[in-house]
């Protein structure tokens, strides 16, 4: 759950029943959280059922909703798609609705709420004591037919959601709700009672009822703890020019060189100390996603403050949209290593380094996204190398599904595929850039971009490399294991090996006959097998 947003959520069923028609779910992905309730219509011979999968599957989709759809447009269309499933299997099993749910949706992006509704199940706002109905109930207004709804998901060939969008402050609670819940409970008693959160309003209505509810109640509550500054940030008006040039002056920062190709990272001066300013790519004057991916970005280089990364700040006064970062001795990893390759001692310090940052991010729920040697820098102190992660472009959500991070060479096979990004994943980028210092060579070959590899078995990095001893062989060939159970799971259980050589198992590639994978056990398997073959017919002759 995003850290600016606390939720709660409760369902009760109505009277002695085991299992009601509700469902409610609450999660978050990448920057989104999102809230669904669906109440499945009881007259329907599978509401429940409508109810569970109309969830599920917004939340699936949500979870791998195209960067370029808006909040507004993937509602729309995920809307549209699950009624139209709901409604063509009604009509095939039973040639009348019969999968039939209501729904409210609510997706908070920052400071922004969208949301929508279908059927008479409701979202509310509440904010400083007051209580305000966003959603719009699809029922009859003729007295005595208000609980007959109007449209429903899975009713009819086509969906008309109610939406709607809101700005959301620090403090707000917003409310989704079954009938169930707003039948029993006035809206001056949620007011009094929403700080109590979902479990609270719900044991309440019960309560109201003798515990003898006349039909299933469902809450959810989300709280909005803060307001995220990337926010504010987002909003500043910033000039973002279409080109920088040397000599030119930004705040008082003189450009001296561009460092990559695109000429929006810069080398610059300012009062004699030399930094690096990183300007947003132009494509943000236009594009939303690359605004937002670049604010996040600037945020996170400057919230990040441990040594594996170089110092950043967002200067108050600037002009133009940029962060700067401090200038660091050395020399890339990559360049390096197109010289000589790293010595164990220093391998062994990488591997440390990556690990603990890698353990530092996670506590932020974050991963780097594309580790490899090109976004290493190697630096000398008291004749020793030490490392530093750079690029703080790639730093992506946990268990976030976008593709587009990392550099193929270096993406566990299970990324192709779509698979979130987790910890494992990582460990093979690190395994893979371990194994690239140690040799100058990729274990599985160049991966272009756009390909659909074929992954075979690795040799060991020691065929390349003699100097590599068997333990740090076991680690890497650990780390860049195709099948991800054969995998380390976590940085802490490889940083365990990495810091205790003595301790490391050896790895064997199970995918490989056993001659291959261990010469030593296949000999001396075939040694007692011949021996109990020989006993046999010894015994077998004497017998006779």
């Amino acid at each position: 759950m995003s850290q600016t947003i606390q939720s709660s959520h409760f369902s009760l069923v109505k009277g002695k029943e085991l299992k009601g028609d509700d469902f409610v779910m609450v999660k978050s992905f990448d920057h989104l959280t999102v809230a669904v309730v669906c109440d499945g219509v009881g007259s329907a011979i599978e509401g429940a059922d409508a109810a569970k999968r109309t969830t599920l599957q917004l939340m699936n989709s949500f979870k791998t909703k195209p960067n370029s759809w808006s909040v507004q447009k993937s509602i729309d269309s995920f809307i549209t798609s699950i009624n139209r499933v709901l409604y063509q299997e009604s009509i095939l099993s039973y040639e009348r609705p019969e999968i039939v749910t209501t729904l409210t949706i609510v997706v908070i992006d920052g400071d922004r709420l969208y949301g929508a509704n279908v059927g008479d199940s409701r979202v509310y706002l509440h904010r400083d004591g007051r209580l305000v109905q966003l959603s719009h109930d699809h029922s009859m207004d003729e007295e005595g037919y208000e609980n007959v709804l109007t449209d429903a998901i899975g009713l009819q060939e086509s969906v008309t959601p109610y939406y709607f969008e809101n700005q959301i402050e620090r403090g707000d609670r917003i409310l989704l709700c079954s009938d169930g819940l707003y039948n029993e409970i006035s809206d001056k008693l949620i007011e009094e009672h929403i700080t109590q959160g979902a479990y609270g309003l719900v044991k309440l209505a019960s309560k109201l009822c003798d515990n003898d509810l006349p039909d299933d109640t469902t809450a959810a509550v989300l709280e909005v703890k803060d307001i995220p500054i990337t926010c504010a940030l987002k909003k500043q008006n910033l000039i973002i020019a279409d080109k920088y040039s040397t000599g030119e002056v930004i705040d008082g920062y003189r450009l001296i060189e561009p460092l990559i190709q695109n000429r929006r990272t810069w080398s610059v001066e300012k009062k004699g100390v030399n930094y690096v300013m990183k300007f947003a790519p132009v494509e943000v004057k236009d594009d939303e996603f690359f605004l937002d991916m670049f604010v996040r970005e600037a945020w996170n280089a400057t919230r990040l403050k441990a040594g594996f990364f170089p110092k950043a700040v967002i200067p108050k006064k600037r002009t133009h949209r940029y962060y700067i970062m401090k200038q660091l001795e050395g020399i890339e990893l990559k360049k390096h290593i197109s010289k000589r390759v790293l010595t164990t001692e220093d391998a062994t310090s990488m591997a440390k380094m990556l690990l603990k940052a890698g353990q530092y991010l996670v506590k932020y729920d974050l991963v780097h996204g594309d580790i490899k040697p090109e976004n290493i820098m190697m630096r000398d102190r008291n004749d020793k190398h030490y490392f530093k992660l750079i690029d703080f472009g790639s730093i992506i959500e946990l268990y976030a599904t976008d593709s587009r991070a990392g550099t193929p060479s270096y993406l566990a096979p299970e990324r192709f595929v779509g698979t979130a990004i987790n910890e494992s994943t990582e460990i093979f980028a690190i395994g893979v850039t371990l194994y690239e210092s140690l040799t100058k060579r990729y274990p599985y070959g160049e991966i272009e971009p756009f390909q659909s590899p074929t992954f075979k078995a690795a040799k060991l990095p020691s065929k390349y490399n003699r100097n590599i001893p068997d333990w740090l062989d076991s680690i890497i060939m650990r780390s860049i294991a195709i099948k991800p159970e054969e995998r380390y799971q976590n940085y802490s259980e490889m940083l365990y090996d990495v810091e205790n050589p003595t301790r490391v198992k050896p790895y064997f590639d199970k995918s490989k006959p056993l001659i291959q994978r261990d010469p030593l056990k296949f000999f001396k398997v075939g040694f007692y097998i011949e021996f109990y073959i020989l006993m046999g017919l010894f015994f077998y002759w004497f017998v006779n």
